[in-house]
């Protein structure tokens, strides 16, 4: 909750863009704190009613951010923006091909111990964030890593303790059972790290360090911006570790490094294929069952893919699983019809996907194929083809991101599904 003071009134709001086109200037509540709004101003107080002194915060951003700007819903407006938000969040960061973060956040993770174990916790979009993160930092950086959904963590009698890092991954920083979460470890003694878009929101207050997206505002309740955000995030982080621990050649360093620098100009020719995306979308738009499949650092991206469409488009039901567990139970619904959608990139797993799309095909299934530019031989077994620009395999989880969106957004659309606020649904979670 969020206090606005202007010139001579006072507003209150869940949320900044409420109250941005009257003031830059707010409050952030914390917990167990009122506030009462008069005349002479408002006045905090905790809840026994001992005053509480805060200095206010300038928001740098925008109204112009919180608007549509032209596109028909802020969700398309969001998916085109994030060459740039990816861009910002690189920026100051990677200088030189290597990782420089704020002075606070790199005395924290020079602080770690070589044995230290990493949790990631948060929820929805953000836990598939995660998942991919645990690829990265396991793989490159060779710290072992759990993930767990923030609403799982808080109940399942985690042992944690000073060598334990959590890392809390929000959008809003405001999310319920990710607070609770970091709250938890907290009072058990381990540090916690967020990776945050919004600046000074309950979860970056309580972390002992904060790695901010920079994304901007995310104002659809389905998220995209952020989340590709996050996973820049998360792989300067693993840069950075990995280097540190000397866990990863030079030469292999260099090149991550190069990918990720690379990022906007690559989403940006991501972005120009929309048309065809549009074009498949249409194809598919009547149907009401999807799954989605990948694997390795694509099977989150399957995940957060059957997320999408159905959190904007409630009238389908859609299901991501990695791809080997496809014989272990999906398979038995495949039918003549049936869409898949594949994530099937260039990786050492290619030659698996091709014989899970070939099992697909066997079943009469319609499979929707996700490759990268330039792959002849999977035009042969894909019923609908969409490519993405090559790029390093661990960053292909970013760039995929778009078709998948726009996938989502554009079925979403031909059904006249409501993309910005879907039923049930709310942008931050903040109950239980």
């Amino acid at each position: 909750l969020i206090v606005g003071i202007g010139d001579g009134e006072a507003f209150f709001a869940s949320d900044v863009p409420a109250i941005l086109s009257h003031t830059r200037r707010v409050v952030y509540l914390n917990d167990d704190e009122v506030v009462e709004l008069a005349a002479a101003g408002p006045t905090l107080m905790t809840l026994n009613g001992t005053p509480v002194r805060r200095e206010p915060t300038t928001v740098t951003w925008n109204l112009k951010s919180a608007r549509k700007g032209g596109y028909p819903h802020f969700m398309l407006k969001e998916i085109h923006e994030q060459p740039l938000a990816v861009e910002h969040t690189l920026a100051n960061r990677l200088i030189d091909d290597a990782v420089r973060f704020d002075r606070r956040t790199t005395r924290f993770l020079d602080r770690l111990s070589d044995d230290e174990q990493f949790i990631f916790i948060a929820c929805g979009t953000a836990y598939h964030a995660g998942l991919v993160g645990e690829y990265m930092l396991e793989e490159l950086a060779r710290i072992p890593v759990d993930v767990d959904l923030a609403s799982e963590f808080r109940y399942r009698g985690s042992r944690l303790g000073r060598r334990t890092t959590v890392i809390a991954i929000t959008q809003s920083g405001e999310t319920a059972d990710t607070l609770a979460g970091v709250k938890m470890a907290k009072a058990q003694g381990a540090k916690v790290l967020a990776i945050c878009n919004v600046m000074s929101s309950s979860i970056a207050r309580e972390a002992d360090a904060v790695i901010y997206t920079h994304a901007g505002p995310e104002i659809a309740v389905a998220s995209t911006k952020a989340y590709t955000s996050q996973l820049t995030t998360l792989a300067l982080l693993t840069l950075y570790l990995a280097r540190k621990r000397k866990q990863l050649p030079a030469a292999q360093a260099k090149r991550f490094a190069r990918g990720l620098a690379a990022l906007p100009a690559l989403l940006e020719r991501a972005l120009a294929n929309e048309q065809a995306v549009k074009a498949v979308a249409a194809k598919y738009a009547s149907a009401r069952n999807f799954y989605y499949l990948g694997r390795r650092h694509n099977y989150p991206s399957a995940l957060e893919g059957a997320l999408k469409l159905k959190e904007i488009c409630p009238l389908i039901h859609a299901e991501g699983y990695a791809a080997g567990e496809m014989k272990h139970g999906p398979i038995a619904l495949i039918h003549k019809g049936w869409p898949v959608v594949f994530l099937a990139t260039h990786s050492p797993v290619y030659e698996k996907i091709v014989s899970n799309i070939e099992e697909v095909r066997a079943r009469k299934g319609e499979c929707i194929v996700i490759a990268t530019e330039g792959d002849a031989a999977i035009k042969r077994y894909a019923d609908s083809l969409i490519t993405v620009p090559r790029t390093d395999e661990f960053l292909s989880p970013i760039v995929v991101a778009i078709p998948l969106q726009l996938f989502a957004y554009h079925i979403a659309a031909a059904n006249g599904c409501d993309i910005d606020q879907p039923p049930n649904l709310a942008k931050s979670v903040t109950v239980e």
